[in-house]
């Protein structure tokens, strides 16, 4: 589907998916409080499969067949190991910092794409490294005061990345709803495992805290795709750091959370940064929700490949 472009209308449409993903990212630090992550994970899974349920029924067995089961794969178990280290965070730092290590994704893609696909690092690339990295700095504070889950926070970051690099591979192959579907069954059936041994049955209040998770993240897929469908990711993917603000309003009036000058100082390097990273990258990562769009067309049109890609200025 082809979306007029307009950078205002991309814009508010990812701040709203920012906005969504900050309230997410609050109701899981809510439901943290009195249940286990591994239940958290499993359940944002397993909702996410049950709703794409009727697209894959749709898509049909033989649209799903595929010859490189190892790549879903690694997508697939980094996609959930970014999940785990990203709730992990969520519950046990500031709401904005972990919002704030979760977006330092762009910095690190192109870095995993010159080890894994041989891609040219850019000097602006590196430079963005270098401010990245200055910025965290900043935020984490080696030597300090140091929070370890913080480390955790970018190990999420990291796998996010490959996850991320991984869609780019397997972009070459695989129509966006093939690589939705697996990732949807890898990441249900390893987030499963841990409840042998961590299931805690949630009461009545944290059952729909669980429930409002799924429709929080499909709602934040589906604008942040309509956001880069409609203007060039270079041009509105700085609007991304938006969840900064957000999670730290929603940090501060829930739960009391302030940021420092030097905390405020690093996010702004690492927005800066950020905003380098994503002109720097020739060719556009599909986030979560643009492959979730392109699967739904896809499947829709009945089309054996959709691409949303942003045009570049």
């Amino acid at each position: 589907m082809i979306y007029s472009q307009s950078i205002a209308r991309g814009a508010l449409f990812i701040i709203a998916s920012e906005l969504l993903i900050a309230s997410m990212g609050a109701i899981i630090k809510l439901v943290a409080e009195g249940l286990p992550n591994e239940m958290i994970v499993f359940f944002r899974n397993l909702f996410g499969l049950l709703a794409l349920a009727p697209l894959l029924a749709r898509a049909g067995m033989p649209g799903l067949r595929t010859r490189v089961f190892h790549l879903h794969l690694v997508r697939g178990l980094a996609g959930v190991a970014a999940m785990y280290c990203f709730f992990y965070a969520i519950a046990h730092i500031r709401l904005a910092d972990a919002m704030l290590l979760k977006l330092t994704t762009p910095i690190l893609i192109p870095v995993v794409a010159f080890f894994w696909l041989n891609e040219r690092l850019s000097r602006l690339a590196g430079y963005a490294l270098m401010v990245g990295f200055a910025g965290i700095c900043l935020i984490i504070r080696p030597g300090f005061d140091l929070h370890w889950v913080m480390l955790i926070a970018l190990m999420g970051s990291v796998m996010a990345a490959v996850a991320k690099v991984a869609i780019r591979r397997l972009s070459r192959t695989e129509p966006a709803v093939r690589v939705v579907f697996y990732f949807a069954v890898i990441a249900a059936g390893v987030s499963a495992v841990p409840l042998l041994w961590g299931w805690q049955t949630p009461t009545l209040t944290q059952w729909g805290l669980l429930l409002a998770i799924g429709p929080l993240a499909t709602l934040a897929q589906l604008f942040m795709t309509r956001g880069y469908a409609s203007a060039p990711a270079s041009r509105v993917g700085i609007f991304t750091y938006s969840s900064v603000f957000f999670g730290a309003t929603l940090g501060w009036l829930f739960w009391d959370e302030w940021w420092d000058l030097v905390a405020m100082g690093g996010a702004v390097m690492v927005a800066i940064a950020g905003a380098m990273a994503l002109r720097s990258t020739r060719q556009d990562i599909p986030d979560e929700g643009i492959a979730w769009d392109a699967a739904t067309a896809s499947a829709g049109t009945g089309s054996g490949r959709v691409r949303l890609q942003a045009s570049k200025p």
